[in-house]
């Protein structure tokens, strides 16, 4: 209970970002796999915002919300992954619903700031990135 309160770094926090990983990770998972099931209908119509073509641009979405996604949700290699995660969602939310009412930024709004949250702190005490740094150490 000390730990809790009153220590310099307390276990509620490491359990906020495993909450705030694991969560956020497999909730944009769900997003991603619907753009792997459905990638060949997508393939050719798919969005360009950055001028790469629609096929490139499905396939770094694809990249970014269902692997980049597991990874974070697992707290493996956290701070890589999120650089891919932190620039699709700057993608959706400033570039392709940048015109649109802030009720169609909200969500990839809401993913960047969490996204970014997380690439400040780290992964926390709960990852496979903390078991690695810990093996090194010895």
């Amino acid at each position: 209970m000390k730990q809790l309160f009153f220590s310099n770094r307390p276990i509620a926090t490491d359990i906020a970002l495993l909450l705030l990983r694991v969560g956020s990770g497999l909730m944009l998972l769900t997003h991603g796999w619907g753009k792997i099931t459905n990638f060949s209908e997508r393939l050719n119509s798919f969005a360009d915002p950055i001028g790469l073509g629609p096929a490139l641009s499905l396939q770094l979405v694809i990249f970014a919300e269902f692997f980049c996604a597991i990874f974070l949700a697992l707290g493996l290699m956290s701070r890589a992954v999120l650089i891919p995660l932190l620039i699709n969602m700057a993608v959706i939310t400033f570039i392709v619903h940048g015109d649109d009412p802030f009720n169609k930024q909200e969500l990839p709004l809401f993913f960047f700031i969490s996204f970014l949250v997380l690439f400040l702190t780290g992964p926390g005490k709960f990852s496979i990135d903390n078991l690695i740094l810990k093996r090194k150490r010895y």
